[in-house]
């Protein structure tokens, strides 16, 4: 089947054209045309009014939406999250777990294969991104200090047993952290670091086994500091290391989105929710873990001491914040909520609007509302 979208603005790496057209064969992006270009007969052809085509985003770092938290090891609760990310502009995420036993990570991870098996029409899930329970107790943030454990490769193989595991968050200071991380890639898991009490040189001895990778950047790992600049001065000064961020202008403050732009450039850079079970939904109680959370003015605290407890931020929210915070151009912040995902995790055939690229588009208005969701060129979400 071939389809044919007209009249859209499109956005994508290093791309921004105003009346294009993407023509699309059964799962792939055949070609894009610029305006005025002789358009091809098509089997259905869609005129998307102006509005913007973009790569589907990827969300490498989520716990929940709408009342689910993945850990909640319920098939219901990977359904409703695999569809309602798609609301947000989200055609392919990470579950994003907690740190917890290893049998609860494990009924978790079993959601997530009986969902891609049976084939539902929600968002791709190419594998889990596991947060803890390799963590410092010292840097819990919301995690809970009862199930934290050193580094374990031979858990992470039981786990990745059951469903593939794409990505890891660790503190690279535990015990045997640094060999960790080349263990991890070993297996085609990306190594990340976070809720770490980490030095520069702590973190360097893990670059040299291959980490590239930080988690919710400047949320519970060492800050720069002028006699050690820890993990937010790693992140800055190593200019192949990627950082999530968490662009919802609490977690990180506008100064600070617009200074990390300026140091890392676009490149360097993947919008992530960090969203827990709250989000999509109104104020109330909630939540993480098992710990009791309260979301004030879309604010998730833990009730027990106020510390931040994951986001309630949607994807497509976190474009528009830092679009109105940094004023870059959109064909470049466009990179940082898939492309940069996809090189990150080895993804291949993701993150561009182009030939031989998988037909994932987001379709958005000018004010970054969600219209319309394609996922290998079948429309998933229509607002």
């Amino acid at each position: 089947m071939t389809q044919l979208f007209t009249n859209c603005r499109l956005v994508s790496p290093g791309v921004d054209l105003t009346g294009a057209a993407i023509l699309i064969k059964d799962d792939k992006i055949q070609q894009v045309f610029t305006a005025g270009d002789t358009l091809p007969a098509a089997d259905k052809i869609t005129d998307l009014g102006g509005k913007m085509a973009v790569p589907g985003f990827i969300d490498v770092h989520c716990h929940g939406k709408s009342g689910m938290d993945f850990c909640d090891a319920t098939n219901e609760a990977m359904t409703v999250l695999a569809k309602d990310k798609l609301a947000e502009g989200v055609t392919s995420y990470l579950p994003t777990t907690l740190t917890l036993p290893e049998d609860q990570l494990a009924a978790a991870l079993q959601t997530a294969a009986d969902y891609v098996a049976s084939g539902a029409k929600g968002v791709k899930v190419p594998g889990v991104h596991l947060e803890g329970p390799f963590i410092n107790p010292k840097c819990l943030g919301a995690q809970n200090p009862d199930y934290v454990v050193a580094p374990d490769m031979e858990m992470v193989k039981r786990l990745n047993a059951i469903f593939p595991v794409k990505k890891v968050s660790y503190a690279v200071e535990m015990e045997g952290g640094a060999r960790f991380a080349s263990d991890l890639i070993s297996m085609g898991i990306t190594p990340s670091c976070v809720h770490s009490a980490a030095t520069y040189a702590q973190f360097l001895a893990a670059y040299d086994h291959g980490m590239r990778n930080l988690s919710h950047f400047c949320n519970q790992m060492t800050a720069l500091h002028h006699r050690d600049i820890g993990l937010v001065g790693a992140g800055f000064a190593n200019k192949d290391v990627s950082i999530e961020f968490i662009c919802d202008k609490l977690h990180i403050c506008p100064d600070m989105i617009r200074l990390t732009f300026a140091v890392k450039g676009c490149e360097g850079i993947q919008l992530i929710t960090d969203a827990m079970r709250a989000a999509g939904l109104p104020d109330g109680r909630s939540s993480l873990g098992g710990l009791p959370v309260i979301v004030k003015n879309g604010e998730a605290r833990l009730e027990s001491n106020g510390a931040l407890a994951g986001s309630t931020l949607q994807l497509n929210k976190a474009l528009k914040n830092v679009y109105e915070v940094t004023a870059l151009p959109l064909k470049d912040l466009i990179r940082c909520t898939s492309f940069n995902q996809a090189q990150a995790l080895n993804l291949p055939l993701l993150g561009k609007i182009e030939h031989g690229y998988f037909a994932d588009i987001t379709i958005l208005d000018a004010d970054f509302n969600v219209k319309e969701v394609y996922v290998n060129g079948e429309c998933r979400f229509s607002a």
